[in-house]
């Protein structure tokens, strides 16, 4: 899916201060930028980013115009603004320490430390230069497709106020490639059928809403947790989960009444908070049903005891456990394959469908994960297996990287780049409209 409009820079929630300080910057853009700025030089170069793999889905252009947003220009003071930063991370370091303390800390202890960290803020920001606006860029949006070294971006400008942000923008071009890439071949060997991110738990948490984003331009219909559909404006989705059914002593039907009872049916139930504390509406009741290894019979209890309000069931039978169900066709058929045994395999969830229509619950789709990428979910699909919702994770967020480079090409509109590189020509690449994407009229930013 490709997003012509572009998430705005306040979006992204960017640490300002670290970023222009040079803090997240690989050491060797940070020194760059300091010694072209000792050295009075102003180059003007043109940088262009390259897309290293081919048939990617790029994503990261939006969070790389907002690091450029914030993080292009110079600070007027370096020495005092370096000497400040070192006083704003003491500071951060020290308010987070406290906050930790909540609730017993009392309000005029924590008070001076926040006041600190805003003041010290304050004032780097009144030291700071910026020079967003003296940027030519032409970028891809979200969703479009790169071939193997296709220019994904073009920034011209002076290359001190931006050279320290190189690690940057290629790591959110990187991440945000590789998550929509494996999404789009995911959702492309589901053959139509949904597609929902369980990817959370594969990476650390600061990446959920970026790999959330990426996978709903990949294509998923829905994520796991609210972080992750921030970006898009959705919200996580889930199933009654094994702790839940442990909870309640491995009975699987009586965590799914309750899960039904307080999600959906008390009178105070929450069903799912919006931002501001009001209910959502209703959530679908999906149950776990291979707690016991014993998806069919785990399934059939649960749909008699709440009938039309089962949504769904999920299948998430672990790659070391063959399902009750397996074995006990094994033991009533002679000669039975015993290949694919293990996991959610296709006859499994072709057990499990006919025993629902038997039942008379034919109204209660199927939910398959764990351990599905496209290769396995083209198999299901080449064998026409009657899952109706994928649920994938790990395969979304690792696999294959995509990773971008970016080179100087041109240096006062004259070619200059190392060997191998040159500037490329491209038709493909959209100008970036600065003031309509930040808002800003460009008088705000005339000071020097």
């Amino acid at each position: 899916m490709i997003v012509t409009e572009r998430l705005r820079p306040h979006v992204f929630r960017l640490p300002i201060e670290k970023i222009r300080a040079g803090y997240k910057s690989d050491i060797y853009f940070a020194r760059t930028k300091l010694i072209l700025e000792r050295d009075n030089r102003h180059d003007r170069v043109t940088m262009q980013v390259f897309q290293k793999h081919p048939d990617a889905v790029v994503v990261g252009t939006d969070q790389t115009l907002a690091i450029l947003h914030v993080g292009t220009g110079h600070y007027r003071d370096r020495t005092r603004a370096d000497a400040l930063f070192d006083r704003y991370l003491s500071a951060e370091r020290r308010l987070y320490a406290a906050w930790t303390l909540l609730p017993a800390l009392d309000w005029s202890a924590y008070e001076p430390v926040a006041r600190e960290v805003f003041e010290i803020s304050r004032e780097l920001a009144s030291l700071w230069v910026p020079a967003w606006h003296e940027l030519d860029v032409s970028s891809l949006y979200d969703g479009e497709v790169a071939k193997t070294g296709e220019p994904v971006m073009h920034i011209e400008g002076e290359y001190p106020e931006f050279a320290h942000l190189e690690t940057l923008y290629l790591g959110a071009l990187a991440e945000g490639t590789r998550v929509a890439t494996n999404t789009r071949d995911v959702v492309a060997a589901a053959n139509g059928k949904p597609v929902i991110m369980f990817g959370a738990r594969h990476e650390g948490h600061e990446a959920q809403a970026g790999s959330g984003y990426a996978a709903y331009v990949g294509g998923a219909i829905g994520v796991s947790t609210d972080e992750q559909g921030e970006w898009w404006g959705s919200t996580g989705l889930g199933t009654v989960p094994h702790a839940l059914i442990a909870a309640y002593g491995g009975d699987t039907t009586v965590a799914t009444l309750k899960f039904d009872e307080y999600i959906n049916r008390a009178p105070d139930a929450i069903g799912h908070l919006t931002a501001k504390g009001t209910p959502e509406g209703h959530v679908n009741v999906t149950s776990l049903v291979d707690f016991n290894n014993d998806v069919v019979n785990t399934s059939l209890g649960v749909a008699h005891a709440l009938g039309a309000r089962l949504w769904g069931v999920r299948v998430d039978t672990s790659e070391s456990l063959v399902d009750r169900a397996i074995l006990r066709e094994l033991e009533e058929k002679e000669g039975v394959a015993n290949t694919e045994l293990r996991g959610v395999t296709p006859r499994l969830v072709e057990l499990l469908r006919e025993a629902l229509d038997q039942g008379g619950y034919r109204h209660v789709r199927i939910v398959a994960s764990g351990g599905f990428d496209a290769e396995k979910i083209r198999h299901f699909e080449e064998l026409r297996v009657p899952v109706d919702v994928y649920g994938v994770g790990s395969a979304l967020v690792h696999g294959v990287g995509f990773d971008h480079t970016a080179d100087i090409v041109r240096v006062e509109g004259r070619p200059l780049a190392k060997v191998g590189r040159r500037y490329i020509a491209s038709d493909r690449l959209h100008p970036v409209d600065w003031p309509s994407l930040v808002g800003e009229p460009d008088w705000a930013h005339s000071n020097s």
